[in-house]
């Protein structure tokens, strides 16, 4: 007997990626250093590989392995734009009639196939060219990014009231928030207890279990309609699920039209920054003055988790007293002093104090995502966060490479720029979020969806 039950599939995949994420980051800064120089990276130690001092050829020696780590990463990143946003957009739209288990079930092959491919690495020993074709992987098969709007639409097809939708999609991020603080609390443990040829194993395990939980155990949200295009060539198909989106546009009013375009245009520079300088975190705190080793990096990640977990009570306490724009607003205005802050963390003590103002810094994009499915007729929700995905993935890819990029040209000479830059970059939703407190254009079509729903009952 099938269940409709997303949540299980949802804890897998998120561990799977809040493991791998790190660990990728360091095993790619470890090979650098070992391929650049003559000194041996100190494993199982307490001795930091990480010189403060100046005038040592050792610190000299960092700057350059940070700096071809952030290019490396970028290289990995760019590889699989095209195809990402490509196959991300044509899984989350054909899932509006060829069921939403396709576009769970290929992500997750994909990760499985990647993960297999990144322990052989690892285990053999082989150029770390090699990694690039695991980021081909997920790209031709639908990366996190489709995996998790998969998610998101098969939970809105379940929910019939307002309500309910904004706090199914709140209990994803909960859900994410907890397993990547447990994840990211032991992820330094696994480096160094294991290595990284079993932590990637164990990614894999949980990746397989994943799959055959979705495969054999969860049921399709939607009925699977029968397919009235058959006859259609290939080149059509594809015009065909463009066209959709395209429609959800054309056909709403010009209030509402603009209202979804600023809603998703905030969505998405809120999360290029947060995207983007996500990854800097991990080479910022492996750089000195800091001096990170693979455990502290666990409780930085771990601590800035508990974001998930202040987030979705923020949301639920803010629900009562604010509307849905001002919780958004709140979430802004505390990110982007969390970034000024990191910007002059120059102490373990105040790195870890940096986490405070980013605990409400996943309310926007929660509550964004249920501004998007109220202002969106039912009947189009999948088209929806086909789009949201299709932008996620673009705008993830972009923003990752940009901020990699920028770090690699400004570590050498003032390494917290990065940050600095996400605080003035945050000014950008932040004004597009004015516009539409200033001209009570989500009040005005909030009441019109209301009229819309009751002309259909």
């Amino acid at each position: 007997m099938k269940i409709l039950f997303i949540e299980p599939a949802i804890f897998l995949s998120a561990f799977a990626f809040t493991l791998n994420s790190p660990l990728t980051t360091q095993y790619i800064y470890q090979r650098i250093w070992k391929e650049t120089s003559n000194y041996s990276y100190i494993e199982s130690s307490n001795i930091s590989e990480c010189e403060t001092n100046k005038s040592n050829p050792i610190y000299e020696l960092q700057k350059e392995v940070q700096k071809k780590a952030s290019l490396f990463s970028l290289q990995i990143d760019l590889s699989g734009l095209i195809p990402g946003i490509v196959v991300t957009f044509i899984l989350l739209s054909n899932s509006d009639q060829k069921g939403r288990k396709g576009a769970l079930i290929l992500p997750s092959i994909g990760a499985l196939s990647s993960n297999i491919w990144l322990c052989l690495v690892s285990y053999l020993d082989l150029p770390i060219q090699f990694l690039i074709a695991s980021t081909f992987i997920t790209a031709f098969c639908g990366n996190t990014t489709t995996f998790l709007g998969a998610c998101f639409a098969y939970i809105v097809d379940q929910c019939k009231e307002e309500k309910q939708k904004t706090l199914r999609i709140a209990i994803i991020d909960l859900i994410l928030g907890l397993v990547t603080g447990l994840t990211g609390l032991s992820s330094g443990y696994f480096i160094r207890k294991l290595g990284f040829m079993w932590t990637y194993f164990i990614v894999s395990l949980a990746l397989a279990t994943n799959l055959i939980y979705i495969l054999f155990f969860l049921e399709d949200s939607i009925s699977i309609s029968s397919p009235k295009d058959t006859s259609l060539s290939w080149s059509k198909k594809f015009k065909k699920l463009f066209l959709r989106a395209y429609m959800l546009f054309k056909n709403v009013s010009f209030k509402q039209r603009t209202l979804l375009c600023l809603l998703l245009f905030t969505m998405i520079t809120y999360f290029f920054v947060v995207i983007g300088s996500s990854p800097i975190f991990i080479l910022y705190e492996l750089n000195s003055p800091l001096c990170w080793d693979e455990v502290f990096i666990g409780y930085g990640s771990a601590l800035a988790s508990v974001s998930f977990l202040t987030s979705f009570l923020g949301i639920w306490l803010f629900s009562f007293c604010l509307k849905d724009i001002y919780i958004v607003f709140i979430g802004i205005c505390t990110t982007t002093g969390g970034m000024v802050m990191v910007t002059f963390a120059r102490t373990t003590l105040m790195m870890l104090l940096v986490r405070i103002p980013f605990l409400f810094t996943f309310m926007p994009m929660s509550v964004l995502r249920s501004m998007l499915s109220k202002v969106v007729p039912p009947t189009e929700q999948g088209t929806l966060f086909a789009c949201i995905a299709f932008l996620e993935t673009l705008t993830g890819i972009t923003a990752v490479s940009a901020f990699n990029g920028i770090y690699s040209a400004t570590v050498a000479w003032f390494s917290g720029f990065t940050f600095l830059l996400s605080a003035g970059l945050l000014l950008i939703p932040g004004i597009s979020l004015s516009v539409i407190m200033c001209t009570r254009w989500n009040e005005d079509h909030a009441l019109l969806i209301q009229e819309e729903s009751g002309e259909d009952i």
